[in-house]
C-alpha cells in the first residue's frame, strides 16, 4: 500500500516565533529533499493558547500536551478532509519522548469523528529515530532542544 505524502505544517504551539521559523525552514528543506509537497498553515499562537487554557501548569507529558496533540491532529484531519484525503498521520511519534499509544488513541478518535483513517505508524521502530538523525545531519537541519511550547521551556 503506497502513499503520496503531503506534509502539513501546523504548529501554533511553537514559541517564540523565531523558533517556529527555524523549524519551518527545516521542514521546507526536508520536504524538498524528499520531494514531497508541503502545505504551511498560518502561524496563530492564540489558537494554541485557547486550546490549552486552564492546563498551563500541567507537567510535561500531561494533559496540556494531550490538548496540544488533539488540536494539531484535529486541524491536520480537517485539512486532509478538505482536500479529499482519507488518511492522515503525524511525525510527532518519531520522538522518543512522545507516547505512541497516546497519539494513536487521539488520532483514531479524531479519525472516527471525521470519518477518516488515522495511519498509526510508530516511526521509532526499525531504527527510525536513528535514521531521522542521520538525515538531519546530512541536510544540516535545525534540531530543537524542547518540544516547542513556552511551557516546556521551564
Amino acid at each position: 500500500m503506497g502513499y503520496e505524502v503531503i506534509a502539513y505544517f501546523f504548529n501554533p504551539n511553537i514559541y517564540p516565533e523565531e523558533e517556529y521559523i527555524k523549524r519551518l525552514e527545516a521542514e521546507r528543506t526536508l520536504c524538498g529533499h524528499l520531494g514531497c509537497k508541503l502545505i504551511e498553515a498560518d502561524y496563530n499562537p492564540s489558537e494554541y493558547y485557547e486550546s490549552v487554557a486552564g492546563f498551563e501548569n500541567e507537567p510535561e507529558k500531561g494533559a496540556r500536551c494531550d490538548k496540544c496533540f488533539e488540536l494539531r491532529l484535529d486541524k491536520t484531519a480537517e485539512f486532509a478532509k478538505s482536500i479529499g484525503i482519507e488518511n492522515f498521520t503525524t511525525s510527532i511519534v518519531i520522538s522518543p519522548h512522545k507516547n505512541f499509544e497516546k497519539l494513536k488513541q487521539i488520532g483514531e478518535k479524531i479519525a472516527k469523528d471525521k470519518n477518516l483513517h488515522y495511519v498509526a505508524i510508530d516511526f521509532k521502530k526499525k531504527d527510525g529515530f536513528l535514521k531521522t538523525n542521520k538525515i538531519s545531519k546530512e541536510l544540516n537541519l535545525y534540531r530543537q532542544r524542547y518540544c516547542g511550547c513556552k511551557f516546556a521551556m521551564r
